[in-house]
């Protein structure tokens, strides 16, 4: 079974609006390898808990149509 990791991005997020659209498009994917996500819109960072690896996440991400960079994981 996958290591479950919590994944940090920066995801470029200017409102209530774009922090619901990064949760809505993680949210599809809860029980599917995500299992919590994390949004703190005032440093755009976003925490995902999960057993899919950060490249998969990124796909994920990049579906809102914000910027996303990868910055660790632990």
């Amino acid at each position: 079974m996958a290591e479950i990791k919590i994944h940090e991005f920066q995801v470029a997020m200017t409102c209530e609006g774009c922090s619901g659209a990064v949760q809505r498009v993680l949210n599809k994917f809860e029980g599917k390898g995500v299992n919590k996500v994390s949004i703190d819109l005032p440093s755009q960072k976003v925490e995902v808990t999960s057993t899919l690896s950060p490249d998969q996440l990124m796909d994920i991400l990049k579906k809102t149509g914000k910027q996303v960079t990868y910055v660790k994981s632990t």
